[in-house]
């Protein structure tokens, strides 16, 4: 199921989608299932995408932000501009650092704790 709907994983390597799929079942708490219905975003960074996007909606979840709990697929797969746009410039002003923490996951260095002051 999940070649048909993501032709791409198949160029990804073996460690590379087992990293990423033991992060998206055991940190963000994604069932294989939902996973295989929605291959396609198994194809994103793990550094440049999955991490980063986690991490800011967490932080923003756990600090009441967030009026619902997000739709990973979402998450994970709008565009940059998109994820921006819905969740990190709503939330600029009472979450001072959340742009720069979400910058800096982006570039492989994911703070401990997106910072709230």
């Amino acid at each position: 199921m999940a070649v048909s709907k993501a032709p791409s994983v198949l160029a990804r390597s073996k460690e590379s989608l087992q990293r990423r799929s033991e992060f998206l079942i055991s940190e963000v708490g994604l069932e294989p299932l939902y996973i295989a219905q929605r291959s396609e975003i198994i194809g994103h960074s793990l550094e440049g995408r999955l991490r980063p996007g986690y991490y800011a909606v967490k932080f923003l979840k756990e600090n009441g932000l967030l009026k619902r709990d997000p739709n990973y697929s979402t998450v994970f797969k709008i565009s940059e501009k998109a994820f921006r746009k819905k969740f990190i410039s709503p939330h600029k002003e009472a979450a001072l650092h959340l742009a720069e923490d979400y910058d800096a996951a982006c570039k492989g260095d994911v703070p401990t704790n997106f910072r709230f002051t």
